[in-house]
């Protein structure tokens, strides 16, 4: 008989309820991709590398060890020290390249040449032959933070329950309203928008410049019908689509 098995010192409390974002994975990789994987540390890297470039915006998206190698949580799962958790994604991410998921390319970056992996789909094939050509290089310059966190911002689930996907450009503009409005005044515009079945930010951040530029008037906030009809009148209107 086998031993019974311990429980992890950090267990998994589930999935929460209510709306969670969900992440895109190709058919393939459950029917042809999954049944060759055979190393813990490849199917980590395959799996991050999907879940980070559906984060990205643009036609061309790669991901580099650095971007690995930086998130700490991620790394946290790769091995017991700093170094065992490195040669683990380097393994990880060679074993990957072997087997064709992702797509290796070199390109010249800030500090000299730099690696760069992207997953072996069209839009991947293509950046490599325009890298290739020389039509095309990738930089790491403008690249937007992505990393996994356990505490997401309050402000980023509102927008995400409420409003829609979080990219990495607007996540940055809710880093900005959330250092420039007061958290009450958000989660009140956000309300608001909910109401009015107007699901965008610009909406949202209209009725916060409003707020800041005009004074926030809470007068009319016993007449509901009143109140609705002030955020879809004038200004508002067009931030509506009809």
């Amino acid at each position: 008989m086998t031993a019974p098995l311990k429980p992890p010192q950090n267990s998994f409390n589930g999935f929460p309820s209510g709306k969670v974002r969900f992440v895109s994975i190709p058919g393939p990789f459950f029917t042809d991709l999954l049944p060759q994987i055979d190393h813990l540390g490849e199917l980590k890297v395959t799996l991050y590398a999907l879940w980070f470039l559906e984060q990205m915006e643009g036609n061309f998206r790669s991901i580099r060890i650095e971007d690995y190698a930086g998130d700490e949580q991620f790394m946290r799962g790769m091995g017991r020290t700093r170094e065992e958790g490195t040669a683990r994604l380097e393994e990880g991410l060679e074993r990957a390249v072997i087997r064709g998921t992702l797509l290796k390319a070199s390109a010249p970056g800030e500090n000299g040449e730099e690696v760069f992996f992207f997953l072996n789909s069209p839009r991947g094939r293509a950046a490599i032959q325009a890298i290739q050509r020389g039509d095309w290089a990738p930089t790491s310059t403008l690249r937007q933070p992505i990393a996994l966190n356990l505490e997401r911002p309050n402000i980023f689930r509102l927008y995400e329950e409420h409003i829609g996907p979080l990219t990495p450009m607007i996540a940055e503009t809710l880093r900005e309203a959330e250092q420039t409005y007061p958290a009450q005044w958000i989660e009140e515009a956000v309300r608001i928008a909910v109401e009015n079945n107007v699901r965008r930010w610009r909406y949202v951040d209209a009725i916060l410049r409003s707020w800041q530029e005009e004074g926030r008037d809470d007068q009319n906030r016993g007449n509901s019908q009143k109140d609705r009809r002030r955020y879809v009148e004038g200004k508002f209107a067009d931030f509506i689509e009809h």
